[in-house]
């Protein structure tokens, strides 16, 4: 006779009830997992300590966001080790080809204009000043430019394959489908090159590997558009060795949630000359540790990603705006580095 049947009959029919929350109880605590403790990045060079973003988790809070040990399951860093060198097709035609996408999901900024129609090159106006801006700084700088705002014109690797960076500038929310998501990730894998500039940070929240290539960082508010001064904290950068050490310009200066990690900063707005940090939706800001622009390697690929270009100004060629030419020089050094034509991320 088995145990279970001599139990049975001795125990009858509640003992049966008892006996089995019992077994139900001891299988559970049998199979509760202890949750795994993540384990932090490394911090890069030029790298910050945990800034506003990452208080609650350095002191035992309970924010939802842990920064510094973020882990998007790829290779990530300022470490060329993460970079997949394939010698491909782009890399031997001595052409610099460089794709810029400004497809919007919700908010538009100015200095996109108008949607454009689609597929590929579609006609620009004057009020389409970014998309012109940089058109006319490969024109001036030896890269050559397309422009789309047509997502059928990413969804396939091939399609991105012959660019030596894409340009992902200003886009909101969710205007990637499943197709593009995939030849996105394909392309960077194979060692593109990706450059995302101001609004692009609030872009694709829900997804998270697009996170990582942002820098493990996203766009949560900002104050008023206002005057501030920008440190340029990494002189031997292609985006950065132009530069003067200290410029000025107009921006919303964002704040970010979570904040970046594993990245190098390049540039950062002093947070004595910009007021207020609070943001619209009660963000405190980065007092005294606020960046505006970095660069990492990241999935096989190279990314660099500036917050900077709210002012239609700054697009505009014989620009008054103060700091004009040098966000032209950031930018364009950002993407001829991105696109493996200058030194990246030094």
């Amino acid at each position: 006779m088995s145990l279970r049947t001599m139990l049975g009959k001795s125990l009858g029919g509640t003992g049966q009830f008892v006996l089995g929350l019992a077994i139900l109880a001891a299988l559970l605590a049998g199979l509760h997992l202890a949750a795994p403790t993540p384990t932090a990045l490394t911090p890069a060079d030029g790298d910050a300590p945990a800034s506003s973003g990452q208080a609650a988790a350095s002191t035992g809070g309970t924010s939802p966001y842990r920064d510094k040990l973020a882990d998007y399951g790829v290779c990530r860093g300022t470490d060329p080790a993460c970079y997949n060198d394939w010698d491909l097709p782009r890399d031997d035609d001595g052409v610099v080809r460089v794709l810029v996408f400004t497809a919007t999901g919700s908010s538009r900024h100015a200095h996109l204009g108008p949607l454009l129609p689609a597929g590929m090159n579609p006609p620009l106006t004057s009020a389409h000043v970014a998309q012109n801006a940089v058109v006319r700084w490969g024109q001036e700088n030896g890269f050559e430019v397309d422009w789309t705002e047509d997502v059928r014109q990413l969804d396939a690797p091939a399609k991105l394959a012959p660019y030596d960076a894409v340009v992902f500038l200003s886009n909101s929310r969710t205007m990637l489908d499943d197709a593009s998501q995939t030849a996105l990730l394909q392309y960077v894998r194979s060692g593109g090159g990706f450059v995302a500039i101001h609004n692009t940070l609030g872009a694709m929240y829900h997804w998270p590997w697009f996170q990582g290539l942002l820098g493990g960082a996203n766009f949560y508010d900002h104050g008023p558009h206002r005057d501030g001064q920008i440190v340029t904290t990494d002189r031997r950068d292609a985006s950065t060795r132009d530069l003067p050490p200290r410029w000025d310009f107009r921006d919303e200066w964002y704040n970010l949630e979570p904040f970046p990690t594993g990245v190098r900063f390049v540039a950062e707005v002093d947070t004595a000359t910009i007021g207020n940090h609070t943001g619209f939706n009660g963000h405190p800001g980065h007092a005294g540790d606020h960046p505006v622009s970095w660069c990492q390697y990241y999935d096989g690929g190279r990314a660099w990603v500036t917050t900077l270009g709210h002012d239609s100004a700054a697009w505009t060629e014989d620009s008054a705006l103060p700091g004009a030419g040098s966000f032209e020089k950031h930018v364009v050094g950002g993407i001829l580095s991105a696109a493996g034509a200058r030194p990246f991320c030094r």
